[in-house]
């Protein structure tokens, strides 16, 4: 998705895909019968074209639901990444909102008091197989609304063919790579520069995604967005060292090609990156095959930290959250045969993405088939993995605010600490609640 990390969100209208179950095409209203009770679902496509669609998955989910539940319909409606949240906010003031969206964010809908709460929903075990993290995102004020769908980690990219050109790892490729601090991502980026790579580490810090890299940053320097207890930590000396250091060790340095920080999209990194033309860039899942596709040998680590020694990694989540409809129970039910391993790992696996329960973890680890292996590096970092502040109802006005600015502290003379507190001063008073 853009500006996200887990989609590959076609763009353009819906796609016909209004109350796609055994009854195809149609308004999102329905006629049921007297003990009928119809569940409306809204959710995203993760597919970049009609045949990748998510609507068969959601088509298949339904049918197989309303199998072993002939007393419930299910209609669901699926929309593109460029569009869904909207659709459910104008559903939402209508007051026609769905039984269940799978969307981009809830905090606004549970502050508004809209959501049913998780342990109202789910069974103990489904609520139970949730990862610790992730499930922890989903809370608000410490009571869970929001129930991750799919998560996506970050790890480091680097050109085997250009990191061994330049000396950093052996020709053959045959040792991989193993950075532990900054220091070693500064010694690297600097062979590469002599070696005439045009950009030896991308710092994507354009609109597209600044507040992802940001926040990779930050966790690598010790610090975040927020502290352990979820309040907004922006302008800590941990952040502001980071910054310091991507300003004056390798923007200062010549160390981040042509296109200042400030102004590089993400994806823009990651074309460079399969044109030969990077040696390292922090990347999601969505890198691997389009790497691949252009034959680009490229291996992956941790993101190396400030000392070498161990910090969170960052990861993210899309949200699933049910309305109250008063259909608490068979919304419950619902969402039970939805994060049920199988269903998961269905999911998963289509997109290359990763599950967000301990049941879909374990089926992962174990697999051997595809891009497996591949997507275990990104698994591996997932069970202690960071994710944004989005049980914030004011996180964001605060990623708006880093996408307009952040790209100023990196340039030549740019004040980190003032930027960043800056930042911080407006999301304390946006957030209220501290």
């Amino acid at each position: 998705m853009k500006g996200r990390y887990l989609s590959l969100a076609a763009s353009g209208a819906v796609l016909c895909l209004t109350a796609v179950t055994l009854t195809g095409c149609g308004s999102l209203e329905s006629v049921t019968g007297d003990n009928e009770v119809t569940l409306r679902v809204v959710a995203a496509d993760y597919g970049d074209n009609p045949q990748n669609s998510s609507t068969g998955y959601w088509k298949d989910l339904a049918a197989a639901f309303e199998k072993d539940n002939p007393n419930v319909r299910v209609e669901v409606s699926v929309y593109s990444w460029s569009e869904v949240d909207a659709k459910v906010a104008e559903m939402v003031k209508a007051g026609k909102a769905p039984d269940i969206a799978q969307i981009g964010a809830y905090a606004d809908y549970a502050e508004a008091d809209k959501l049913y709460t998780v342990d109202e929903l789910l069974s103990v075990s489904t609520e139970a197989d949730f990862l610790g993290p992730l499930a922890d995102a989903g809370k608000v004020k410490r009571v869970q609304y929001g129930m991750p769908f799919v998560a996506s980690t970050r790890l480091l990219f680097y050109n085997t063919k250009l990191l061994g050109d330049a000396g950093v790892i052996p020709k053959d490729g045959a040792t991989p790579w193993q950075p532990k601090s900054w220091a070693d991502l500064e010694a690297a980026a600097k062979k590469l520069k002599a070696a005439n790579v045009p950009t030896p580490l991308a710092v994507p810090l354009g609109r597209e995604e600044a507040q992802a890299e940001s926040m990779m940053w930050m966790l690598s320097g010790g610090g975040g967005y927020t502290d352990n207890e979820e309040g907004y930590q922006i302008d800590s000396p941990e952040n502001i060292k980071a910054f310091e250091f991507l300003r004056d060790r390798m923007v200062g340095q010549g160390l981040t090609g042509s296109v200042e920080p400030g102004k590089l999209d993400r994806q823009a990194a990651f074309d460079a990156f399969t044109r030969g033309e990077v040696g390292m860039l922090n990347g999601h899942p969505t890198l691997l095959k389009q790497a691949a596709g252009k034959g680009v040998k490229f291996g992956m680590v941790q993101m190396p930290t400030v000392d070498g020694t161990d910090h969170s990694t960052m990861g993210v989540a899309d949200w699933v959250m049910a309305f109250k409809n008063g259909h608490k129970k068979e919304s419950g039910k619902f969402l039970d045969h939805l994060y049920s391993a199988k269903n998961v790992t269905t999911f998963t696996n289509q997109y290359d993405l990763l599950p967000v329960t301990t049941s879909g973890y374990r089926a992962m680890d174990a697999s051997t088939g595809g891009s497996a292996a591949q997507l275990k590096t990104f698994l591996t970092a997932l069970p202690n993995a960071k994710l944004y502040p989005v049980g914030k109802k004011s996180w964001a006005g605060v990623s708006e605010d880093v996408k307009e600015n952040i790209g100023k502290v990196v340039q030549p003379g740019g004040q980190p600490a003032k930027v960043l507190e800056d930042i911080a001063t407006s999301a304390l008073k946006a957030d209220g609640d501290r």
